[in-house]
């Protein structure tokens, strides 16, 4: 099973304060066996709320691997972004990762939004949320 991750749980990882999710994030990262899948406009979200050279340590280390192409899937990223008009583009990019990968799982705190987002048009996403 391919583990891709959100914005949020990266972020998170690094919170030092004792909230449930970033226990629920920390705890991740030492449950799943990297890497860790993503797209690249997770790592802008994410380096933007961290620093980026946390989030550039973790790509070199391998923790990270960013294996999806905007450029290649911009008409199917597109369509998901016009069906649902609030998703932002890391979102989408996500939601079609899970498309191309039906053997996975995205670790994301959004549960609101991927409770609602479909993959396929109809088949709910594979997400893991937060307890």
């Amino acid at each position: 099973m391919k583990n891709i991750i959100d914005t949020g749980p990266l972020v998170y990882r690094f919170d030092r304060a004792e909230s449930g999710v970033g226990r629920w994030s920390r705890e991740l990262f030492g449950k799943h066996t990297p890497p860790f899948f993503t797209c690249e406009a997770v790592l802008a979200e994410a380096a933007y709320m961290t620093t980026p050279e946390l989030i550039a340590r973790m790509v070199k280390d391998g923790d990270l691997v960013v294996d999806f192409s905007l450029q290649d899937e911009i008409e199917h990223v597109h369509r998901l972004l016009a069906h649902y008009p609030q998703m932002d583009l890391a979102d989408a990019c996500l939601v079609r990762m899970s498309e191309l990968t039906p053997d996975c799982q995205i670790f994301t705190i959004d549960r609101q939004d991927f409770s609602v987002y479909r993959r396929f048009r109809n088949k709910m996403i594979p997400a893991v949320f937060p307890d």
